[in-house]
């Protein structure tokens, strides 16, 4: 197979969709590996690298793309790229449909099969999004910290206080991958932290792993109480390829403290309050109803690194199925696959994505 990795065209993305070890691999299986002029180097992965495992390098995506039978991302197709996307090809990256008509209506008249990252499932878990979710949750703390100053337009509020000073009250809701990273790095910081989680089985593992978190059912009741006190709020719900629910109101945010500030990591599924609207990493914060907004929607590029690594880690098996067995045989070989399906052929292969944007939903195969 002849498989394509573009540079990313997102502002600020400097993540690439394979490293030069998984190029290696599938070179030495016998298929074609190419990868546009300077992909790697926001991640530390140079022309060079690649040329030696024998990759071949494309100058321009028009060139990949008209080439590859399999395209490896990190993000989803931006407009300039949707013309270069066609039927028959296979567009491996994570693409969020439940969160843009226009993207899943562009993937639609491509005909391409989308298959994506995030709504591959294997029991309970995400293995596609956990990585990203891992990176997501631990930058959020770290994002609220720093606005958290007062020469950043915070409350001016130290998380982990001082002695004799308590320390910064954040709350997290959702108990899932991002929020238990983000309660972990802001215990870290010995701030005080709680989680609302909705699963009784999932707040009393918290409990146990780690002692020193509160946890709290989760409801607009409870989460409406602890507002007034909280000054990092850390939206981290996911409802696997559907839109991320509205759990914060614009009223409930008024309730909190002038200089506060909510990290929703849930703004690539659309957001989890009503005021998110995706920011980027050069623009990554707004002020509503004077609570300091972060919603990067591609948080994890900040760290291109590690995230790059995390992610090819993670997908580097899916690929090498894909294109040892082609789409059918993969999805056979490893049915989970089958979950990342969300349009082939012009129609929509995923329920919640058809669901979301009110389309016909038909089976991948």
């Amino acid at each position: 197979m002849i498989i394509g990795v573009p540079r990313e065209i997102k502002e600020q993305e400097h993540r690439v969709g394979l490293v030069p070890a998984t190029a290696s691999t599938l070179t030495r299986r016998g298929h074609t590996v190419l990868v546009q002029k300077n992909a790697g180097v926001g991640s530390g992965f140079a022309d060079e690298a690649y040329v030696a495992v024998g990759a071949k390098i494309i100058d321009t995506a028009e060139g990949l793309f008209r080439q590859a039978e399999m395209i490896v991302k990190v993000k989803e197709p931006l407009q300039a790229e949707y013309g270069l996307l066609r039927k028959g090809q296979i567009l491996f990256t994570y693409l969020h449909l439940a969160a843009s008509k226009p993207l899943t209506e562009a993937l639609l008249k491509s005909g391409v099969t989308g298959v994506a990252y995030e709504t591959i499932q294997v029991g309970n878990k995400l293995p596609l999004l956990e990585p990203m979710s891992e990176i997501a949750g631990r930058m959020s703390v770290v994002m609220g910290a720093y606005y958290l100053a007062k020469h950043n337009g915070g409350n001016g509020v130290l998380l982990g206080g001082v002695p004799g000073v308590l320390p910064g009250k954040v709350v997290v809701i959702g108990g899932g991958t991002s929020g238990v990273n983000a309660a972990r790095m802001a215990l870290g910081l010995k701030a005080d932290v709680t989680i609302l989680e909705v699963d009784g089985e999932r707040m009393r593992f918290l409990d146990l792993t780690m002692p020193n978190l509160k946890t709290l059912y989760s409801n607009e009741a409870n989460l409406t109480e602890l507002l007034p006190s909280t000054d990092l709020l850390i939206g981290a719900v996911l409802v696997p390829g559907a839109k991320a629910p509205k759990l914060i109101t614009r009223a409930m945010l008024k309730k909190m403290r002038p200089g506060s500030v909510l990290v929703d990591i849930a703004i690539d599924q659309g957001g989890c309050a009503e005021t998110s609207r995706a920011t980027t990493h050069h623009d990554p914060i707004y002020v509503e109803e004077s609570v300091t907004h972060y919603c990067v929607a591609n948080m994890p590029g900040a760290y291109a690194r590690t995230s790059t690594q995390a992610l090819s880690n993670a997908t580097a098996r899916y690929v090498e199925l894909l294109a040892d067995l082609g789409l059918e045989g993969a999805c056979k070989k490893q049915p989970a696959l089958t979950g990342g399906i969300n349009t082939r052929d012009g129609k929509v292969t995923y329920a919640a994505v058809a669901e979301a944007h009110g389309l016909k939903y038909e089976a991948p195969f």
